[in-house]
């Protein structure tokens, strides 16, 4: 694979980030990276903060975050609020979802506008002191610099007060975010694996680093899985005492190229544990959301 082959696999929708039905309303927002992470934020709420919006929402409603396609996210957002997507909605009226859910639509978005972009699941150290808080961030390709560009399209405003956030959103520095394969790689390096995990659970640990290692490694198949949508090798934990394996991944997670991705293909090929879901089951998904939303 060439970097333009790289480039145009990223600029292709996966079947999470396609649009159908609504790409004429994302071609009316601006060619901005900036105004498309407020339109997420307008249509999201993050399902752990809600309360910091000062409102309340039925039970039933948290459903909404096991939504798996951006179509789907567009759907429930217009049968809550009609006007047209660039308008931000109440928090009361966006679609409740989780960090996956804005950085899934983010990618959508930045690819319908025809820039290379991806989702990428890792660990953010600035929800928490001295914490390493599973999250995940959007990544588009900016030509002009020549670089991949982190981008938090979760935290807005409300949420740069609250974690008293200073740094910009739209560069997250490599740093503050650590893509999986690099979070394994800091607790390989002598890191404390106990400070890494899942906010107000206790899921903290090396295995949560692990399953988030798969879940970016398949986001950078153009699978965006929900958080909680571990697969293969993966769900057995035993398999992160297969530290070659697990380094080689860590590697091709922290590379992200267009030789990284071949390995990925080459590896997968030769071990079939390391497959994420087939297209069979990631289209019935996506036909399921699509039923729902036009009932």
């Amino acid at each position: 694979m060439t970097q333009e082959e790289l480039l145009a696999f990223y600029r292709s929708p996966g079947l999470f980030t396609r649009l159908d039905g609504f790409e004429d309303e994302v071609e009316g927002l601006p060619h901005d990276v900036a105004v498309i992470a407020r339109t997420v934020q307008g249509l999201l709420i993050q399902e752990g903060l809600i309360g910091a919006y000062g409102v309340s929402l039925p039970a039933e409603r948290i459903a909404e975050k096991q939504l798996h396609s951006s179509v789907a996210i567009l759907a429930r957002a217009m049968s809550l609020d009609s006007q047209a997507i660039v308008n931000p909605r109440v928090p009361e009226r966006r679609v409740v979802g989780v960090c996956r859910h804005f950085a899934t639509l983010f990618v959508a978005i930045m690819r319908q506008k025809g820039v290379p972009a991806r989702a990428r699941c890792g660990f953010a150290n600035y929800f928490a002191a001295r914490k390493h808080v599973d999250h995940w961030v959007g990544e588009y390709w900016n030509a002009i610099e020549g670089r991949w560009v982190l981008v938090d399209a979760q935290i807005d405003d409300r949420q740069c007060e609250l974690f008293r956030v200073t740094f910009d959103r739209l560069d997250v520095p490599r740093d503050r975010f650590l893509v999986a394969g690099d979070a394994w790689r800091a607790c390989r390096n002598g890191a404390d694996p106990m400070t890494f995990g899942v906010a107000g659970t206790e899921m903290w640990g090396l295995v949560e680093v692990y399953g988030d290692l798969f879940q970016d490694l398949a986001a950078l198949q153009n699978i965006e899985l929900l958080p909680w949508g571990w697969y293969g090798l993966a769900t057995d934990k035993s398999g992160i005492g297969e530290t070659a394996l697990i380094d080689r991944l860590a590697g091709i997670s922290t590379s992200a190229n267009a030789q990284a991705l071949d390995e990925l293909r080459t590896m997968i090929a030769e071990d079939g544990r390391l497959r994420p879901p087939g297209d069979d089951a990631l289209k019935a998904i996506v036909s399921r959301e699509r039923a729902a939303a036009s009932n």
